[in-house]
Order: C-alpha cells, then structure tokens, then sequence
C-alpha cells in the first residue's frame, strides 16, 4: 500500500459515552456512569497495555472523592492502605534544614485523614470495579484522533492504525484503527493530552483563560533499611537544591514494607535554560537528611510525568459540542497541597451525572452546561479557589518572599471566607516563553553519578521498563527540524538534553554541525517537551500499541 491508495475503512463500534483515558478521573466517570444508569453503554480506552501501567502520581491520597464515589470501600481488600501518620514540612539548605510548625499550616494543607498510596494500583482496583458493573476497558489502545460530524461536534474518537512503519508507511501488519462513537466524550488523558490539546485549540476553550502552568515531577520509589522506615510519614520541602528564582521542591512518602517515595517537582517556567531537573533531583538527594534515609537502599523504580499547576485561573472551558475535559486534561491539581486524584474523581463524577441527565432527556453531542457551570461551586472549586495565588505570588516573588506570601493568602482565604487582599492574580506568561536565552544564563555544571545514591538517565529509564517498537514512527513531531536548530540549539544551548528526564533528545557534532536526534525508544511519556520547548516545536503524540513504561508500584 503506497500513499496514494486509499485506507480501508474502520470497523466502528456505539456506545453511550466513550471515554479516554483509563485513570482516576476516566474510571471515576464510568462507575458513577453505570451507577446512574445501569443500561448506559461505556468504554473507556487506555494508551497503557495495562490499566495502571501508565500511571505516575506522588501519591498521597485525599479520599473525599472516593468516599462519595465508593462509600463501602474501607470495608474492602483495597490497594489503599497506608494511612498518612505524620506530617513535615522543612526549608532546606544545602547541608541544614528548617522544620516548618505544622500548627502554622493552612487547614487545607492537612494530611490527616489521607493515604499514601500507589495511584497505579489504585486504577487497577478502580478498573475492576468499573468493569463488574459493565463498563468495557480496552487497554493497549490510543486514541488518536477525534471525530467530527458535519456540525463541527465531536462524535467519536479513532484509535491510531497500527503497523506503520518508520518511514510512515502501512507494513505487513498494518491494521486500521476503530472508530468509536458516543453521545458524549470525555477526555480524561492526564496534562497534556494528545485529543484534549486538539478540542482546546479546535473550540477555544482557553480564550479568556490564564494560561496553563505546569511542572515536571520525577520519582523514585526506593526500600530502605527497616530501622529507617516511618510508615506513613509524609515529609515535603523546599529551597536548596534550587535556586530562590527557580519554583519547586520535594516530597517524602513513607510506605508500607520499608519502602517509600522519593521524588522532585520542578515548575516549569524557570528561565535558565542550562539547568536539568533531572540533574536538580540527583543533588536534591545528596543532601545530608535524604542520603542518610537512603544510605544501605535501594533503588527499585524510576518515572517522571508533567504535573498542571495553573490551578482555578488557568481551568479552560471544561465542554464543547459533544464532550469534556475530566481530571488532569482540565487541570484540577492543588499545587500547595500537590494533590489533585480527589479533583479528577470528582469531576470525572460531575461530568457522568451531566451527561446521564442530558442523555434521559434525548439529547447528545452537545455542551454540557451542567458540568461547566458547576465545577466552581463544588468541592473541585473549594479546593482550588483558596489556594489560586500561590503559585502566582512563587513566580512572582520567588521562593522566600513568595511561599511566605502565599501561605499569608492561604489564611486570609481560610479565615475570611476566600476573600484575598491579592483579588486573583494572574499567571503572566506560559512556561515556554519563560525560558531566557543561553547567554543571559550561568552555566550549571552538575557531577557525575556515583551509581549508588546519584544515578544516570538511562540507568533510570532501564528502571522505568520502557520499551517502544523501534520500526513505527517517531511520536515526537518536530514541525520544523531548521528553526529547531536556530532557536533550540543556538539561542537556548540546547535545552531539550536537560530538560528531558529520559535521555531521549540529543544533539550531536556530525562532520562539524549539530544534528538533533531523537530517542524515541526512551520516552516515558512525561510530555515535558511539548510544553517547554521555547518555540512549541514539539509536539507528544501517542505511540502505536500500548509502548511507554511499565510503573508497577507508583
């Protein structure tokens, strides 16, 4: 089959409402789905060869949403164990530290009540539940395109064809994707998401919206010597190893079985454009309370994931003719409380019981206002609103002056009602544009890893079990190789190398030029480059199958 033969067509499937995405919100919504109705035909298609796979969170568990969702839970054999025993938070230099009164904490930034838990595991069990009730999963399939009728609605999502080869031609076996169509879609991909990227665009659901803000958060889950282990304990910090103009810090999780969760949050408008999270996230655990914990460990699981920190102002328009956007496609994470499982449940939720009233009154492929005009009134909006100056008042001011300011805010919102002096500060500029030229920047010069706390990248994606095909596509688009050259390579240095956290960019000196070369194979799907590339010259597309890592346990 060559280029100019037409494509066979695809076998297409109806159901009520189709959903994308098979993680907390996606499940979330097809249970409370088949709650309401039990006659109501689902779907929900998952990237991940396996529910779970695909899954990275922190995670420490804000139950709220799965009491509503799932009253009988605690009485049940649940992958949702650990209860949170202790809560630190600590102002780190680059040998001491500041241990922050909890007293003096916000209410909302409480952990009492909550769970440590592996998100993965948590979507596995979710699954299960979604399918006794009737709900179809289809693991190992991306969707890939969204369908439109003549109106302009979406009416369905195709999942990509498979067997294409490098060269984007159909091989031996190629096989066309499915069409499936549904009164409604829901969009419920994580940040970032291929189709979700699309609908915002296609319908302007962002216009009069701050623009979105995200960070990029890496994880390790290590096993420790027993002595060291404190199930339950939940520590976060700030400050060193990152500059007081760069936003981010860390978080600690204490689990069951001597392990715990170590990992690292970088916002992603810092400017200078030679600085690596990666690297950032190596030193962060030399530091003297992190590589006593870690001293005699060992290091099991690696994974690194985009995280949405634009919060209330950067919510876009949640519906459009004939879906939504659930979860962290909408961007409901609370970054002060680095939580956001609770606010993609429920609206998950929110968009399933918008959709089953829409539906018994006949109607289909139109905007669910219900869901749109309801979110800011629910919990999804008390959570978020409290908090919607933080992240503003960090970019703003830094770390110091900006963190103290927006815990100030947080007070004034919890004691007056979520009334602020600040009114609602706006975002500025997107993350890309943050990025200063390389010559305006210090160099950073990181050391080598000592293979024993420090690690390398592909010593760290081995650990992630990422595996793609080699022979289909490379499913990150560079619309033009030329400007990547000028722009990416000659005015930031480079800056894909390092802020990759997979080793999956490069750029090599062949016969006296820079070639940029991508390692496709390597990506772990964390969709850092299609939001911190300085000329949005990347685009992540899902790969064909269900290629990517394999999380077991985060």
């Amino acid at each position: 089959m060559n280029g100019n033969e037409a494509l066979p067509e695809r076998e297409s499937m109806e159901f009520d409402v189709v959903i994308v995405g098979a993680g907390p919100a996606g499940l979330a919504a097809a249970i409370r789905l088949k709650q309401l109705d039990p006659d109501l035909s689902v779907v929900v298609l998952e990237k991940a060869a396996e529910v779970g796979i695909h899954i990275l969170s922190g995670c420490v568990l804000d139950p709220s949403a799965l009491d509503e969702l799932l009253p009988e839970w605690r009485e049940e054999e649940t992958p949702i164990r650990q209860k949170v025993t202790k809560d630190r938070f600590y102002f780190y230099g680059p040998q001491g530290r500041v241990r922050l009164p909890t007293f003096a904490m916000p209410k909302i930034m409480d952990n009492e009540g909550n769970y440590v838990v592996s998100l993965g595991l948590v979507c596995k069990w979710l699954a299960e539940k979604a399918e006794a009730l009737g709900v179809e999963i289809y693991p190992g399939f991306a969707a890939a395109e969204l369908l439109f009728d003549e109106s302009n609605a979406v009416i369905g999502v195709a999942t990509g064809d498979m067997g294409i080869g490098r060269d984007g031609e159909p091989g031996p076996a190629y096989q066309r994707g499915m069409a499936l169509f549904g009164k409604y879609v829901f969009l419920g991909e994580g940040v970032r998401g291929s189709l979700a990227k699309q609908a915002i665009h296609a319908y302007g659901l962002s216009d009069d919206r701050e623009p979105g803000k995200f960070g990029i958060g890496i994880k390790e889950l290590w096993e420790i010597d027993p002595k060291k282990a404190v199930p339950g304990l939940v520590q976060h910090s700030f400050g060193w190893p990152l500059d007081m103009k760069t936003g981010g810090g860390s978080f600690l999780y204490h689990l069951e079985g001597n392990q715990v969760y170590v990992g690292f949050v970088v916002h992603l408008n810092y400017e200078n454009p030679y600085l690596s999270p990666f690297e950032e996230f190596q030193r962060y655990k030399t530091h003297p309370d992190i590589a006593e914990l870690l001293a005699g460990g060992k290091r099991l699981a690696y994974g690194a994931r985009a995280i949405t920190e634009g919060g209330w102002q950067s919510v876009p328009k949640l519906v459009f003719p004939g879906g939504a956007l659930i979860g962290c496609s909408a961007g409901f994470v609370n970054v002060p409380r680095i939580k956001g499982v609770h606010n993609a449940m429920a609206s998950g939720m929110q968009a399933a019981q918008a959709a089953v009233a829409a539906i018994r009154e006949g109607r289909s492929r139109d905007r669910l206002h219900d869901y749109e005009n309801g979110w800011r009134q629910s919990s999804i909006g008390r959570d978020l609103k409290p908090v919607r100056n933080v992240k503003p008042l960090w970019s703003r001011y830094g770390t110091a002056l900006g963190v103290a300011l927006g815990a100030f805010d947080m007070w004034c919102n919890q004691l007056l009602g979520n009334f602020s002096f600040f009114g609602t500060l706006k975002h500025g500029k997107p993350d890309y544009a943050a990025t200063k030229p390389a010559a305006e920047c210090r160099v950073i010069d990181y050391p080598k890893p000592d293979g024993v706390l420090t690690f390398d990248r592909l010593s760290s994606v081995f650990l992630s079990n990422t595996n793609h095909e080699e022979d289909q596509p490379v499913h990150l688009k560079v619309k033009d190789m030329e400007l990547q050259k000028r722009s990416e390579h000659d005015v930031y240095a480079g800056l894909s190398q390092r802020y990759c956290p997979a080793g999956v960019y490069e750029w090599r000196e062949e016969s006296g030029e820079p070639r940029f070369v991508i390692n496709a194979q390597n990506c772990v799907h964390c969709k850092t480059c299609d939001i911190k590339d300085p000329n949005q010259n990347i685009t992540w597309v899902p790969p064909q199958g269900g290629e990517g890592p394999v999380y077991q346990t985060m």
